[in-house]
């Protein structure tokens, strides 16, 4: 039956491999994770992905179809005497235990170490689940005794039969006709969670609760939850709407707004790393050689951030924060590699011109490799003209200097080097 304190997305967690949803890629019929589920063998793994694709999901299918003691931990609240005593009552399993870690990414290095040889002599198998880069997250030691799965965001497609088993299963507990008649507000909301979608659905049944026919248009569920936003987000489920906020600002040149919400996800507990390693993108990507300082200042903040620790470290984020947004902005080197990705994809595997190839052999000298090419350093203004593209290619132009004051520089040493060749 349904119980009202669960919630919805706990009840409809599936049990079977069969009966989850989405990452055929890794779990469909002849999939490299269904077979090792399959196998009864399988790894100590990082499952990697957004949050609300069936981390957690997976793992407890696994723990059940393998019939395996299931010990789970959460980073946030967990230390490393926690994690000794789940190893301790591991080593009692007659079957081999499997420890589930959520948010492993939150783990120090010392309660990441304290695992290191519980899963090297198999005394568990490790399944961490992280929204975060494992490579940057996760110590080499442990990575490379576990494989990375990585999880997708689930499509629309997917969403909508999820929303159809939900809007059944509801019907069916609290006998009530519902009637879905625009998904777009549902389907905008939950940004490709399941969870969130799942919640969503709940709040608005909640929100009417008397009624015995429900019909969810895009105008009542954005009005529920608005009204609703603090009892919506309790899971937390707006950590990502709120970095969206900040990275938004800074993006905007609004160093206020930018404060503001750096100061609610301080004020949320968020990690400090999350935070700079945010910025340390966001000031190639969106400043760029606008202002090369950007990159180098948010580089020390990711530096002294982990020298520092919290909560003076938050005041090292504040200053990058203002910095960054009262920073000029340019994307030109995001979107020349972006474009040159493109050009990639288009045109294969072009021969690299035969004068700018590496000679190291004689017999590649005797057929051509190098010849004719210019060493830039002796002419003038360290600079001669000559082809550095494949023939197909030649004068593409991939970078487009913006228009600020450090790129029309930029441009303007380019036009003065190259002519007309890149149209600068």
């Amino acid at each position: 039956m349904n119980n009202p304190q669960i919630p919805l997305a706990e009840q409809l967690r599936p049990h079977k491999l069969d009966d989850f949803l989405g990452q055929d890629h890794l779990v469909g019929k002849g999939a490299i994770l269904r077979k090792a589920i399959e196998s009864g063998n399988i790894p100590s793994m990082i499952l990697w992905g957004p949050p609300g694709v069936g981390k957690t999901t997976l793992a407890h299918i696994i723990s059940v179809q393998l019939n395996r003691p299931f010990y789970t931990l959460s980073a946030i609240s967990s230390g490393v005497k926690d994690v000794r005593e789940v190893i301790r009552q591991a080593r009692q399993s007659v079957n081999h235990a499997i420890l589930f870690i959520d948010e492993i990414h939150r783990f120090s290095k010392s309660q990441q170490d304290s695992l290191l040889g519980a899963v090297e002599k198999g005394i568990v198998t490790l399944i961490g689940a992280t929204t975060e880069n494992p490579s940057l997250e996760v110590i080499s030691p442990l990575l490379s005794r576990c494989q990375v799965y990585i999880l997708k965001p689930f499509e629309k497609e997917e969403l909508l039969i999820l929303l159809d088993t939900s809007r059944k299963y509801l019907e069916e507990q609290h006998k009530i006709k519902i009637t879905i008649s625009e998904t777009e507000a549902l389907l905008r909301i939950s940004g490709g969670d399941a969870r969130k979608l799942l919640n969503a659905l709940e709040l608005i049944l909640h929100a009417e609760p008397e009624v015995k026919t429900l019909e969810i248009t895009n105008k009542k569920a954005t009005e529920v939850i608005q009204e609703n936003l603090a009892m919506y987000d309790k899971a937390g489920e707006m950590h990502y709407d709120v970095i969206s906020a900040f990275i938004k600002s800074l993006r905007g040149s609004d160093p206020n707004a930018a404060v503001y919400w750096l100061a609610r996800m301080v004020e949320a507990g968020e990690d400090p790393k999350f935070i700079a390693r945010r910025m340390l993108i966001l000031a190639s990507e969106d400043i760029g050689n606008a202002n090369p300082n950007a990159l180098l200042l948010a580089n020390a903040c990711f530096d002294a951030v982990n020298k520092i620790g919290w909560p003076e470290s938050r005041i090292i984020l504040s200053q990058t924060a203002v910095y960054l947004a009262s920073s000029p902005k340019s994307n030109a080197s995001y979107m020349a590699i972006k474009q040159a990705e493109s050009k990639v994809k288009q045109t294969g595997d072009l021969p690299v011109p035969l004068h700018i190839r590496n000679a190291p052999t004689k017999l590649m000298k005797d057929i051509g490799y190098g010849d004719g090419y210019k060493y830039a350093h002796d002419y003038d203004n360290n600079f001669t003209e000559q082809e550095f593209l494949p023939d197909k290619l030649a004068g593409t132009r991939f970078y487009e200097p913006g228009n600020n004051t450090r790129e029309n520089e930029i441009r303007k040493r380019l036009k003065g080097l190259w002519k007309g060749k890149y149209r600068y």
